[in-house]
C-alpha cells in the first residue's frame, strides 16, 4: 500500500482523537475514517476467524459484558486491538484503491498498534494524542455517548449496582494505565498533550505542523 496520503491518530482516553480527525479531514477536503471504523465490516465477520471482534456481535445477554473480570475484559480488549489491526489495514487496502481516493488526504482514528505502525509508516505521518490516565477512568460516564450510557445502564440494573460500577471502574483503571500511557509517549511519533485551554483551531494548527502539512 502506499500510505503517503495517510494520517494516523493514536492515543488514550479523552485525548481529541476523534476530533482531531474529523477536523483535519474537513479542514483539508480529506477522508476522516473516525473511532470504530472498522465496525462496518463487523456483520461479514466470521466469529472463529475474530471471536473477539464478533462477541459483541453476538451477545445474546449484555448482562454478561459488564460481569466479567477486569483480568477478562482487559485481555478481551487485547485481543480485539490485534484483531482490529487486520480489518482496518483490509478496509484502508481497499479504499487506496479506488479512483476517486486518489490524491485525497486520509485521518485514521486508529487501533493499529505501534510496532505496526513503524513498520508500515514514518513519525511524519503518525500522531500520538495523551490525556491523563485519571480523566479516563473519572470521566468515563460522563459523556452523553449511547454506548456509555448503555453500560452505566446495565450496572444500576445489577443486584448490587455499586459492586458492578466498581468492577468496571477497577477495569477502567487497568485500561487506562500511566504504563500504557508512558509507552505511547515513547514510541517515537510526536505527541499532542490534551490541554484545556487551547481551542480545537489551535489544536489542528498543533498537528498540522507536527505532521508537516500545509495549512
Amino acid at each position: 500500500m502506499d500510505l503517503g496520503n495517510v494520517y494516523f491518530v493514536i492515543g488514550t482516553s479523552y485525548a481529541g482523537k476523534s476530533t482531531i480527525v474529523k477536523n483535519l479531514a474537513k479542514k483539508h477536503n480529506g477522508i476522516a475514517l473516525e473511532e470504530n471504523y472498522h465496525d462496518v465490516k463487523l456483520p461479514e465477520l466470521d466469529s472463529r476467524q475474530f471471536p473477539n471482534l464478533t462477541y459483541t456481535r453476538d451477545l445474546q445477554d449484555w448482562h454478561e459484558f459488564i460481569r466479567r473480570t477486569p483480568e477478562e475484559y482487559v485481555s478481551w480488549i487485547h485481543n480485539v486491538k490485534k484483531e482490529c489491526e487486520t480489518v482496518e489495514l483490509q478496509i484502508l487496502e481497499e479504499m487506496l484503491g479506488k479512483p476517486e481516493v486518489r490524491g485525497k488526504k486520509i485521518f485514521v482514528d486508529t487501533n493499529i498498534c505501534v510496532e505496526t505502525l513503524h513498520g508500515i509508516s514514518d513519525e511524519d505521518h503518525v500522531l500520538v494524542m495523551l490525556a491523563d490516565p485519571e480523566i479516563g477512568v473519572h470521566r468515563f460516564f460522563d459523556r452523553p455517548d449511547p454506548e456509555k450510557q448503555f453500560l452505566y445502564q446495565l450496572m444500576l440494573e445489577e443486584p448490587d449496582p455499586q459492586a458492578a460500577l466498581d468492577n468496571y471502574r477497577e477495569i477502567l483503571t487497568r485500561i487506562c494505565s500511566r504504563e500504557t500511557y508512558e509507552e505511547l509517549e515513547r514510541s517515537g511519533f510526536k505527541v499532542i498533550y490534551r490541554d484545556e485551554n487551547r481551542t480545537q483551531e489551535e489544536t489542528v494548527l498543533l498537528a498540522e505542523e507536527l505532521l508537516g502539512i500545509a495549512g
